[in-house]
């Protein structure tokens, strides 16, 4: 009799195998999974997981539970309802992400598949929404006025640098950090292209472009010249003469966002939503915006424009249609 393959019933069985493995070889087989794991994951995501289990280690600490593998999958559900109304939901389960790949590095089973875990977050998704915090947009027009604001002075010119990148390229903080001077690929039309060698829908390093105007091109082009950068300098580094040649971190770009704007509810993922907000109220068609901003999904740029799409349904249209026959 013929059998369906079952990858989950395979993935137990080899866990159970892997189990019952003498003491020194599941070590080496953890110590080997750690090294490659360093090497697969990005600087950012291996951060994010120490601090996932730190914060587990630091929650489980003054109620007795112990944060080694395996962790029972009632002391996840736990965890999961003390974090329920705290956190969003998709920061739960990306915690619930960092318990998984623990277990796995042990190659032993996750509990937070467990039925359990499933349903606590289930419940905490049902009490507490689900809906995760958005950014507040900032649009073209809000952030040419915070560029016409600005001098001459080395730090304004580097700030204007930044600002025409974060609002032409609808980039990532990430990546607009990780910009280089040899990313800039000058157009004959007087615009350019950033070359956005990896990000976070990207982690293989395959590469994409995004657009940076020509007037964006001319602030950074003459940013690059007043601080006498090279190739493999990064485009958005320190100002000070004489400075260090290393990027800025993304907390740095949204500070500076916020000074140059003067509003402190937005950040440096607000030029990315505003973007896409400017894009549908011109009409533009979504896959444009996909391809503008580098999404391999629609659901991410809908999500930005869905209370500016809502003002644009076929229920305002009906609506205004109507009214106006009355008037």
């Amino acid at each position: 009799m013929n059998y369906a393959f079952d990858r989950q019933s395979e993935r137990t069985e080899l866990l159970h195998e892997l189990s019952r493995l003498p003491d020194d070889q599941r070590s080496k087989l953890i110590e080997e999974y750690r090294q490659r794991s360093e090497a697969a994951f990005a600087p950012a995501t291996l951060r994010n997981y120490r601090m996932i289990l730190r914060l587990f280690s630091e929650w489980c600490a003054p109620r007795g539970y112990s944060a080694a593998p395996p962790i029972s999958p009632s002391t996840i559900a736990e965890w999961v309802d003390d974090m329920g109304g705290k956190l969003a939901a998709t920061t739960i389960e990306t915690r619930l992400w960092g318990i998984a790949e623990l277990h796995r590095s042990h190659f032993l089973p996750t509990p937070t598949t467990h039925r359990l875990v499933e349903l606590a977050v289930k419940s905490v998704k049902r009490k507490y929404g689900s809906a995760a915090k958005q950014a507040s947009p900032l649009g073209k027009k809000d952030v040419l006025t915070a560029i016409g604001s600005l001098g001459n002075s080395r730090i304004e010119m580097r700030d204007k640098a930044l600002l025409w990148i974060a609002t032409d390229s609808w980039c990532r903080a990430s990546e607009i950090c990780n910009f280089r001077v040899k990313d800039l690929q000058r157009q004959d039309d007087g615009s350019s292209l950033l070359f956005v060698s990896r990000s976070k829908t990207d982690q293989n390093g395959e590469g994409a472009y995004a657009f940076l105007s020509s007037r964006g091109t001319n602030a950074v082009v003459a940013w690059i010249d007043e601080a006498g950068l090279k190739a493999d300098h990064p485009i958005l580094t320190k100002s000070q003469r004489g400075g260090l040649r290393t990027p800025l971190d993304p907390a740095t770009l949204s500070r500076i966002i916020r000074r140059r704007t003067g509003r402190n509810d937005v950040s440096a993922h607000s030029t990315r939503v505003g973007g896409v907000q400017d894009a549908f109220r011109l009409g533009c068609d979504l896959s444009s915006i996909m391809v503008a901003g580098r999404w391999t999904s629609p659901e991410m740029p809908a999500r930005y424009a869905r209370r500016l799409l809502a003002s644009q349904s076929a229920a305002a249209k009906v609506s205004e249609a109507f009214l106006k026959e009355q008037d």
